[in-house]
């Protein structure tokens, strides 16, 4: 409907179409072209046919029609003659057939408008706006006013009337969804259900009305337009006078133009044709010292054969490397050259085997020197730079072929110092004895023990220069791990600069490389990367004479290639050895930290292996049982020298080794053993020869009891004979108390230090030492029991009877042993792990046990006069004499009672007992008593009886430490109730 009411424009009859396209299309057709270069690279000025610049000029093509002349006309170019004049659809009728109802995301390239944009031009237009309403105002309408017009208007205004009032306002918008559904009722394009057909009918009678509407709209436009066609024509005649202007501007531009292709073909071509030629030099000058390269590079293999001869592994390798580089950068597809990178792959091979066989001897020399007290380095120099170039091929495993030797080395130590003691041995025949373990057998123990010191010595020594390798060798890792992260950093710092600078580097190119934007427009082959460096350093000024045999040197041919890419830095190992490191070793710093793990491992591994060898060593001399019979000094002495042994190789190694500490374990469980089976024997004898008599004290053993009081538990040194022997004291005096003892438990009391120094002397056998400890004590405990109160000394070793003194000095023994339980708990406490802490409830269970033995010797004795009452009370009757005969028996038992126990127990332990005995004494008098029915009444019974009991507490409070006790003898009597 739109194209139906358009008006066209005018055009211009003019012969000269400036405007138009030229009508002969074949003559001047030309294939399209991309935009033309705002540099052109090819002067055009020629006309040369073999020319790559086929875009056309402005200067050269003015007088031809070219793609800069084309012209569309839009409308035709929108409106499609495909579509039908109307649609089933108000949608793509309006919008086309494509259309789908998606949000249109807004242009990144279009500023956002708002009114603040149109202030200005309001400011502008309101003056005028009022000067045209004053005119309106002061103008009086015309005269001649046309009724047909007026009727017009009035038919016009009864249309637009049918159009409803929301397409008229001025904020009128579809995207509204309530306008939208007042345009648009959504029922009209319900097609669900039964309705389809109905409601088909109703959105295509919608339609039609919304077209009508249309009509009318159009109808009115075309009618304003009609009304104002002066002014349009008016319009067209201005369109006329501009055409002619832009006529006249063209001619200038076209005379213009003309003028500048003949200052083109006069002042440029010249120029053109002086970079051309200088061009033409500098590839001549390239192709020289490409020919000086290529006679470098031939001259590699006999190089490399000179340097393989002096062992520099490493410079032959970096001048394989930059050879290959060179061959596959600057010289790549150069004929002559191209069985040369194979020939070069296999001399690498070569060199690979080659290192690999020199390490290996290094390691056989090296470990195999004379162990005297030198630690150094066997030729630093040569190591650093076989380590260096296995590193630069990968040969990451090679610090195994070191472990192998170190293997076999260890073997030969062994051997050569079983070898050296067996021949300054003269007991030793070694045509009769041939054998190593054989003759190491038939050694003694002092001998032995020097060839094992001897061997620990030399394992030390050999530790130690595996050590000092090894640290070479890591410090070589770690100086190229060192390497990779500088040059890591130095490539960080120099992306961010290069984007700081990216701008400058594009004009500076731009400016330094125009002759490179000549040779791509003649479609020269693109120059290698590092060539074009080459290129543009070495012909900075366009001024600059051909490059002579002298002004290029051949060392610059042959590093420029690597100069971009490898980078060596000096390193000074620790040894003081400077090495030159290359950029170009291949390895990541994982692989780099795996490979010093693995070499630190390698330094445990030979701690290992001395360990392993030296267990071997002591469990070939341990099968005849040589190690189980040493004494406790000697067994002493070699744990000693194998704890010092251990402690030496951690300290060298940094980690513990546990085979010889386990065969030292070993050893000492079976040292423990025998050990403990001695003692427990020697024990067992002693207690079947106890006669349960006091013994005297020695003095030694006063010494060893006081020396334990001091805080030191030990057995004091032997001292030469004094001229004056101490006697014999008659009591052991342990912190100002007097223990009654007997020689076993002297004896005992030795054996206990005995475990505690032992203990102090191999601290790895202190778990075993509690346990065997807490069984002698726990046997000693079991055994006097059965001796004493079972009465198997009767039988063991004669006795006629068990005594009260017997029990008495049992008691006081075991209360002397209970006495240093607590010590001996203390000592093994502070030798234990905390997690061992839990064996320590052995010296609990112990002391219960010790404690209960005591109660039961007390209860013994208390039970021993219990029976004497008992019998003697039985028999009591109240008559006269007084004090009776009953009564003058009880007090002389209880005489003889105290007599006994007196001098062996402490004074409060006697109370403690008497006060139990007359306890034991009233309940059978009062028994008794109650039995013969004699009552506290006053009457002559009750009088004989208080006689017979101020008999009974005289004589028993007459008793040494008993003038205090408290009887208490009211209790005889019955409560009245």
């Amino acid at each position: 409907m739109a194209s139906s009411h358009s008006s066209s424009v005018p055009q211009s009859n003019s012969s000269d179409a400036f405007f138009k396209k030229e009508m002969d299309a074949t003559k001047h057709f030309r294939p399209v072209q991309s935009l033309p270069d705002v540099c052109p690279k090819e002067p055009p000025g020629n006309g040369d046919p073999n020319s790559l610049c086929d875009s056309p000029s402005l200067v050269v093509d003015q007088h031809r029609w070219t793609i800069y002349h084309s012209k569309v006309n839009l409308p035709a170019a929108l409106n499609d003659p495909r579509l039908a004049k109307r649609e089933s659809d108000f949608f793509t009728k309006t919008w086309g057939v494509d259309f789908v109802d998606t949000e249109v995301t807004p242009s990144f390239y279009l500023p956002q408008i708002t009114k603040e944009h149109f202030a200005l031009y309001q400011q502008e237009i309101t003056p005028r706006e009022k000067v045209h309403e004053r005119c309106k105002n002061i103008c009086s309408p015309k005269d001649t006013f046309d009724r047909t017009l007026l009727h017009t208007h009035d038919k016009s205004r009864t249309d637009l009337e049918q159009v409803p009032k929301i397409f008229m306002k001025p904020d009128f918008a579809l995207e509204d969804s309530l306008t939208f559904n007042a345009v648009l009722p959504w029922s009209h394009f319900s097609t669900a259900g039964g309705k389809g057909n109905r409601d088909a009918a109703s959105s295509k009678l919608l339609q039609e009305k919304l077209s009508h509407y249309l009509d009318i709209v159009e109808v009115n436009i075309a009618h304003q337009i009609s009304l104002r066609s002066e002014a349009f024509f008016h319009a067209m005649t201005s369109q006329h006078e501009l055409q002619d202007y832009l006529r006249k501007t063209s001619q200038a531009v076209k005379l213009l133009r003309e003028k500048i292709s003949k200052i083109d073909r006069v002042m440029c071509e010249g120029s053109l044709r002086v970079l051309r030629l200088s061009l033409t030099r500098n590839n001549c000058i390239k192709a020289y010292n490409k020919l000086k390269l290529m006679a470098t590079v031939h001259q590699t293999q006999p190089t490399v054969q000179l340097l393989l001869s002096t062992s520099e592994f490493v410079g032959a390798l970096d001048l394989i490397a930059t050879t290959q580089e060179v061959l596959q950068q600057e010289l790549q597809g150069i004929h002559s050259f191209r069985h040369l990178g194979s020939q070069l792959c296999e001399l690498e091979k070569l060199i690979d085997k080659m290192m690999i066989a020199e390490f290996s001897t290094y390691a056989r020399n090296d470990l195999n020197r004379p162990l005297e007290d030198d630690c150094q380095i066997l030729e630093e120099e040569r190591l650093v730079s076989l380590v260096f170039g296995l590193l630069k091929q990968r040969k990451l495993n090679f610090y195994e072929i070191y472990g192998d030797e170190m293997i076999v080395t260890a073997k030969n130590i062994i051997k050569q110092c079983v070898v050296n003691t067996v021949s300054h041995i003269e007991e030793i025949d070694t045509e009769v004895v041939v054998k190593l373990a054989d003759q190491m057998r038939m050694m003694n123990f002092p001998q032995w023990f020097s060839l094992l010191k001897n061997i620990f010595s030399k394992f030390t020594i050999f530790l130690k220069r595996i050590k000092a390798t090894l640290s070479t060798i890591r410090s070589v890792v770690f100086l190229v791990l060192d390497k990779n992260q500088k040059t890591r950093d130095l490539e960080d710092t120099l992306q961010k600069n290069s984007a700081k600078d990216s701008t400058v580097d594009t004009e500076v190119a731009y400016l330094t490389h125009e002759g490179m934007f000549i040779s791509d427009a003649f479609s020269e082959g693109d120059l290698p990367p590092v060539a074009a460096d080459t290129t543009s350093q070495r012909n900075t000024s366009p001024n600059s004479e051909p490059c002579s045999s002298d002004s290029v040197s051949e060392p610059e041919c042959t590093t420029d290639s690597s100069s971009s890419k490898e980078q060596t830095s000096s390193s000074v190992t620790p040894g003081g050895v400077e090495m030159m490191i290359s950029d170009d070793m291949k390895l990541t710093d994982l692989e780099l930290v795996r490979l010093a793990n693995n070499i630190q491992e390698l330094l445990y591994n030979a701690s290992d292996i001395c360990h392993d060898r030296s267990v071997k060593f002591l469990m070939a001399r341990a099968k005849d049982g040589f190690l189980e019979k040493l004494n406790s000094n000697e067994f002493v002495a070699l744990s000693r020298l194998m704890e010092g042994f251990i402690l030496d190789t951690e300290q060298i190694c940094g980690r513990k080794s546990m085979s010889l500490r386990g065969a030292l374990q070993s050893q000492a469980n079976r040292f423990v053993n025998r050990f403990h089976e001695e003692r427990k024997t020697k024990l067992s004898l002693l207690l079947d020869n106890e006669r349960w008599k006091q013994a005297e004290v020695p003095a030694e053993f006063q010494d060893l009891v006081d020396s334990v009081s001091d805080g030191r538990i030990s057995l004091p040194e032997k001292k030469p004979a004094a001229t004056e022997e101490r006697k014999p004291a008659e009591f052991l005096i342990v912190e100002g108390q007097k223990y009654a003892t007997v020689g076993t438990v002297l004896l005992l009391i030795r054996i206990i230090l005995e475990y505690c120094q032992c203990v102090d002397n191999i601290p790895s056998i202190t778990t075993d030492m509690l346990t065997r400890l807490s069984d002698l004590l726990k046997y000693f405990n079991s055994r006097s029991c059965q001796l004493v109160l079972g009465a198997g000394a009767l039988q063991v070793v004669g006795l006629k009877t068990i005594t009260t003194k017997n029990l008495a000095l049992s008691s006081r023994c075991l209360q002397l042993i209970v006495h240093y339980i607590p010590i001996i708990r203390a000592h093994f406490e502070a030798r234990l792990q905390p997690k061992q802490f839990s064996m320590l409830r052995h010296f609990d269970h112990i002391t219960k046990d010790y404690h209960d033995h005591i109660a039961e010797i007390s209860a013994k004795l208390v039970a021993i006069m219990d029976s004497l009452f008992d019998k003697l009370l039985s028999k009591y009757e109240v008559k006269a004499p007084v004090p009776s005969t009953c009564f003058r028996n009880i007090c002389k038992q209880m005489a003889k009672m105290h007599e006994a126990i007196y001098d062996l127990l402490p004074e409060e332990q006697t109370q403690m007992l008497f006060l139990r005995i007359n306890a034991s004494y009233k309940l059978h008098l009062k028994r008794q008593l109650a039995h013969l029915n004699v009552v506290n009444d006053g009457g002559p019974l009750n009088g004989l009886v208080t006689s017979d009991v101020a008999f009974y507490t005289g004589n028993l409070q007459a008793l040494k430490g008993l003038n205090n006790l408290d009887l208490n003898m009211a209790e005889i009597w019955e409560q009245k109730r």
